[in-house]
């Protein structure tokens, strides 16, 4: 095969282009070393030290700043904690912008970090024995909302004479998101106010959280009732010497305060020693309560008579109620009855009601069951008493008293108490200095001793009869 000869033009137009790209090249060349001269290769610059910077200082939660020594909770009641008691806990406070040249605050190291100097605490109250004067004088209170209208109440019943304030304490609002993670913000604050004025603490416990069960939202029992000591045992510790007496629950013979279910007196003192067992590894001076029961005479799933309970609590404790509770809790209203009035009256004059715990004086129909039981040495405690002036609610309505008459009977049922119960009867808690949000389609409204509202305190006879009555 003849080939055919390349001509001289493709030869010279190849070669033009080769020339051309080198010379690109080299322009790229030239460009990129410019570049790093002027850029890259500059006599290196001395590093300056980093400056010394001031450590952040670790802020305490609130709880952490006001927790008093306590005894260390042991590994098994702490071991359902959440991780979060492990991980870093920021500041909730928010901080508010200085309008003048900020001062840092002076701070406390604790460790290798540093807290704010927390608000001192009071001092522990002394401590009394568990045995208590007959009587002593108390009244409920409603301290958990509002610290300005609570410091005004928890006043008004150091200034009439009174020695204890109650407060009920729903589990659920302290230990209410998981279990071991405990809002103690209010209690703290209710406690070390109480412990300032030197009045003593009585504490109702129950409502269970969510997560404990019982039935949640009807006020139950735990569906582990080592839940409940360990909350106890918890607190106990927290508020060592500073809480003097715990009321175990509330009206346990009524299916509505035991979960809906019908009322087991056998349960309810498993749960109350367990109760009585932690508080008192925690607290040896505390005073256990058990719950004031509530006065009926309806025998049926919904209910069972409190004499008729109470027996039933002495054969689930084998006829022995040591450690189980120190003091036994009752409740006393008054109904139509005058303060003097027997159980034995009360039951044969229908105008009372024609039942014999239509009165005041049920307390002895209760203590008589404690003697047979071989209990003649501890005492009673009237958790809650009092008469109403209620003329709206039906219920209440028929045993309706007036403000002067119902002053008249608090005084006299004292009076009573103190010259025919003692040396057995203990703290007379009444019922109540009203809560400020009550109206009277509240039936609470009616019993109370003082008028709901703020910030003036407006007493009802009542609260000034006890003011001025000899205790």
């Amino acid at each position: 095969m003849t080939g055919t000869k390349p001509s001289h033009a493709f030869f010279k137009q190849s070669k033009d282009s080769v020339v051309i790209w080198i010379a690109l090249a080299l322009v790229c060349i030239g460009v990129v070393g410019l570049v790093w001269l002027l850029f890259f290769n500059q006599p290196a610059q001395p590093v300056a030290p980093a400056a010394t910077r001031t450590p952040r200082p670790t802020f305490t939660t609130s709880e952490q700043a006001v927790q008093p020594s306590v005894t260390p909770v042991p590994p098994q009641a702490v071991a359902t904690q959440t991780p979060l008691a492990t991980a870093p806990v920021q500041p909730t406070a928010t901080q508010l912008q200085p309008t003048v040249t900020p001062v840092l605050p002076t701070v406390t190291p604790i460790g290798p970090t540093a807290a704010p100097t927390p608000t001192p605490l009071p001092p522990v109250p002394p401590p009394k024995p568990l045995r208590m004067n007959s009587p002593e004088y108390g009244m409920q209170a409603f301290l958990w909302w509002r610290p300005e209208v609570a410091s005004r109440d928890m006043g008004m019943i150091k200034e009439a004479g009174f020695g204890w304030v109650k407060q009920n304490i729903g589990w659920r609002d302290v230990e209410g998101a998981a279990k071991g993670v405990f809002d103690w913000s209010r209690v703290d604050w209710i406690v070390y106010e109480c412990n300032k004025l030197g009045l003593d603490l009585l504490v109702r416990i129950d409502h269970q959280p969510q997560w404990a069960g019982g039935n949640y939202p009807t006020n139950g029992p735990p569906n582990n009732y080592a839940d409940l000591g360990d909350f106890l045992y918890a607190m106990a510790s927290r508020y060592k010497g500073r809480i003097r007496a715990y009321e175990i629950w509330n009206e346990p013979n009524l299916a509505r305060e035991w979960g809906g279910r019908p009322p087991n007196a056998a349960q309810y003192v498993r749960l109350l020693k367990e109760a009585y067992r932690r508080i008192k590894q925690a607290d040896p001076n505390a005073m256990v309560i058990s719950a004031g029961l509530s006065p009926t005479g309806t025998y049926s799933p919904e209910a069972t008579p409190d004499d008729v309970y109470l027996e039933q609590m002495y054969q689930a404790m084998g006829g022995n109620s040591d450690g189980y509770f120190d003091v036994l809790g009752v409740h006393a209203a008054g109904y139509k009855a005058p303060p003097e009035l027997s159980p034995d009256e009360a039951a044969k004059n229908p105008y009372y009601g024609g039942q014999r715990f239509f009165c005041f004086r049920r307390v002895e129909d209760l203590r008589r069951i404690m003697e047979k039981y071989g209990d003649a040495d501890k005492q009673i405690a009237v958790l809650e008493f009092g008469w109403t002036s209620d003329p709206i609610h039906p219920e209440y309505s028929w045993h309706a008293i007036d403000e002067e008459t119902k002053a008249d009977y608090f005084v006299r049922a004292y009076k009573w108490a103190k010259e025919n119960w003692s040396p057995w009867i203990g703290l007379m808690s009444l019922i109540y200095i009203a809560d400020p949000d009550w109206t009277e389609a509240n039936e609470q409204y009616w019993w109370a001793i003082s008028e709901p509202g703020y910030p003036d305190f407006r007493p009802r006879p009542a609260y000034l009869k006890l003011k001025a009555m000899s205790k």
